[in-house]
């Protein structure tokens, strides 16, 4: 079964995880990663990574001076972010593209100012922003670039109807369980159903229990997502993180429980196929 982890540029947090020896390691940017010290760093970094981990990802920095860099920006209204969000985008792709990786960028966050999607007044029009530029960036980096849900209305998971708009575009996607799990009030059955209906478009995941009702970021097995269900729905060739809130950011032992509570999980379900 595959370990994914993950971790900022900070090196001590790198080591952390390489000693583990995971399959899947997912870098967390910040902008201050796209400096040009902290640039230079981050490919030091990656190279670092990559003699060791088999498959890298590149997680696009969430904010920028201190607001979500949401893919549907307003340039009119928000030029400034815009104009970070799409050259750091940009960037990231093509770096990604080089070093034979995977940028990951938030199709949506979350909306913190009521009517304000964005920058646009209606969700319609910012998820069809946020298509848009997805189709875009697909085409501009074909195999190096994944879209990851929230539970912002411009892009989540668990709604069959905007699902469908995405297999339709045929859009590369990373599947956040919690996040969809929260959208969707704690049902697993619409979580399953969700993972069954998009499984042919995922390209990574992120595997985090919730409760179903806030950000919770749970380690595997202490939430309510029933895991025994989801396993049996996922993209085995894929890769996978097990993107959980660390007590402490040097030690990722809560991501290396959900691991072992993912392979007993797994045991189980063979010994049902299988009974001796």
């Amino acid at each position: 079964m595959l370990l994914g982890l993950k971790a900022s540029t900070d090196q001590r947090q790198i080591r952390d995880r390489l000693q583990y020896h995971p399959d899947v390691f997912e870098f967390h940017l910040t902008e201050n990663d796209f400096t040009e010290a902290g640039w230079s760093h981050f490919v030091q970094m990656a190279a670092l990574v990559q003699s060791q981990v088999p498959t890298v990802v590149f997680h696009h920095p969430m904010r920028f001076r201190g607001q979500r860099n949401e893919l549907a920006m307003n340039p009119t209204k928000y030029p400034t972010r815009y104009d970070f969000l799409m050259t750091s985008s940009v960037k990231l792709m093509n770096f990604a593209k080089k070093a034979n990786a995977t940028a990951l960028i938030h199709g949506g966050y979350r909306v913190d100012t009521p009517g304000d999607y964005a920058g646009w007044t209606d969700v319609g029009k910012a998820q069809d922003v946020a298509l848009a530029r997805m189709i875009a960036f697909a085409q501009e980096a074909p195999g190096h670039v994944v879209f990851e849900n929230s539970m912002s209305p411009i892009f989540r998971y668990g709604d069959p109807t905007f699902e469908d708009r995405l297999l339709r575009w045929h859009l590369p996607l990373a599947y956040d369980t919690s996040h969809t799990f929260i959208v969707l009030h704690g049902d697993n059955d619409r979580l399953m159903a969700s993972l069954a209906h998009l499984k042919p478009l995922i390209r990574h995941y992120h595997l985090v229990d919730s409760m179903g009702q806030t950000h919770d970021s749970l380690p595997l097995g202490r939430g309510r997502i029933d895991w025994a269900r989801v396993l049996p729905l996922l993209n085995q060739d894929v890769s996978r993180i097990y993107e959980i809130g660390l007590k402490d950011q040097f030690d990722c032992r809560e991501m290396i429980e959900s691991h072992h509570y993912l392979e007993s999980v797994a045991k189980r379900l063979a010994a049902t196929k299988h009974p001796a």
